[in-house]
């Protein structure tokens, strides 16, 4: 099983890191990906940050790939992208507080990955920080 994982924050990786733990095995493979804007500092750093707490907490995966895009665009596009490269079978994300409840809900990112992802997307519930 090939399971690729779009993250943004270290707090979104470790709630997938959650729901992976339960599921992926030694002989699967896990490609985490992070989208930031070229010239964004801070996001870099986030997304360099929450790609190394997915190498720590998959340490029982034998292979963790993970890959930080440039990109203005749209990161679903990119998850999609990396996708149908990497030919995963399983798409993870997470939900994001959005609600003025404070209630999980999906962003406009996840959206569209929902609507256009031709393979299974597995949405995780947002972080409780």
């Amino acid at each position: 099983m090939h399971y690729l994982v779009g993250t943004a924050s270290v707090h979104t990786t470790a709630a997938i890191c959650d729901y992976l733990e339960t599921r992926a095995t030694a002989a699967d493979t896990v490609t985490v990906v992070a989208v930031v804007p070229p010239s964004d500092a801070t996001a870099h750093r986030d997304a360099t940050e929450a790609l190394n707490v997915a190498r720590v907490r998959l340490g029982t995966v034998d292979t963790v790939r993970t890959e930080c895009y440039e990109d203005d665009g749209e990161p679903a596009e990119r998850l999609l992208e990396a996708a149908t490269t990497v030919d995963a079978d399983e798409l993870v994300i997470a939900a994001v507080d959005g609600l003025p409840d404070g209630s999980p809900t999906v962003g406009s990112s996840a959206q569209a990955v929902l609507e256009e992802a031709t393979l299974p997307v597995v949405v995780v519930p947002s972080p409780t920080l």
